[in-house]
């Protein structure tokens, strides 16, 4: 396989696909320049390897890996990713192992099923029956107090189990962030160079394990601060919002790397 001049490393929601309408159109011209230079393009996002198996087809990017569930697994190249996978599986017996009274907190994706995720999430049947399709993590919805969620989480913790607080759900998994499987995938291609884009917290080690970070504007959330290396020039910003300002960035940086 010949070395890449780089990779690409992207966040979904708010970066790659827009905030509110989900469309990755404003991002073609710099995909299809990217694709003409046989660049990968790494989609790597909280979603299961289903639902970034069907985007990465979409996107005709199939012949690159995949970052799914928030760095809990890679997508290789072309694989067609198990409906459920037996980390997950271990995962959710865990869970048994749990104090009662401190489990019946926790409601995950294995107990509210993909009628209650699309209810809860507000996603189409299909599209939730996709988030339920797990390989390595499990998100949930927590009731419980502050204590409660601490001695939670220890008794996990015990069981080899992190747990990691996103926009809406407390996700669990035996470790591992999108920064972890950049390296993984980079190793793939004998490690060309890495440019990340993102635009919320959870992208934070990918963009500052990049060679170059780019933070895509995103005008609905709080805006990140200042990251390491951001003063250096190793992480920019962008001023379009989306999949606007993706297009933008990789264009000037598609110039100056190749």
């Amino acid at each position: 396989m010949t070395k890449p001049p780089f990779m690409v490393f992207s966040d979904l929601d708010g970066t790659l696909l827009d905030h509110e309408s989900y469309s990755y159109a404003a991002a073609l011209p710099a995909l299809a320049q990217l694709r003409a230079r046989n660049v990968p393009v790494v989609l790597a996002s909280s979603k299961t390897g289903p639902e970034i198996y069907a985007l990465r087809e979409e996107l005709r990017l199939s012949a690159s890996p995949a970052i799914v569930e928030n760095g809990a697994g890679l997508l290789m190249p072309r694989e067609v990713p198990p409906e459920q996978g037996e980390t997950y599986l271990r995962l959710r017996q865990a869970l048994d192992k749990i104090d009662p009274e401190l489990r019946r907190h926790f409601r995950g994706f294995g107990d509210l099923g993909p009628e209650g995720v699309s209810e809860d999430a507000g996603l189409p049947p299909e599209k939730a029956r996709m988030a339920c399709q797990r390989a390595y993590s499990e998100p949930g919805l927590w009731d419980g107090d502050g204590e409660q969620k601490r001695l939670f989480l220890a008794q996990l913790s015990d069981l080899g189990i992190v747990g990691r607080r996103g926009g809406r759900y407390l996700t669990l998994s035996f470790g591992g962030t999108k920064a972890d499987r950049m390296d993984e995938a980079a190793a793939l291609y004998d490690h060309p160079p890495k440019i990340a884009l993102g635009d919320a917290p959870n992208d934070r080690e990918m963009l500052e394990h990049a060679d170059i970070g780019v933070i895509i504007a995103n005008p609905h959330g709080a805006p990140l601060p200042e990251l390491r290396g951001e003063r250096q020039g190793a992480i920019l910003r962008s001023e379009k919002v989306g999949p606007a300002g993706w297009n933008e960035m990789m264009l000037k940086l598609a110039s100056r790397l190749t």
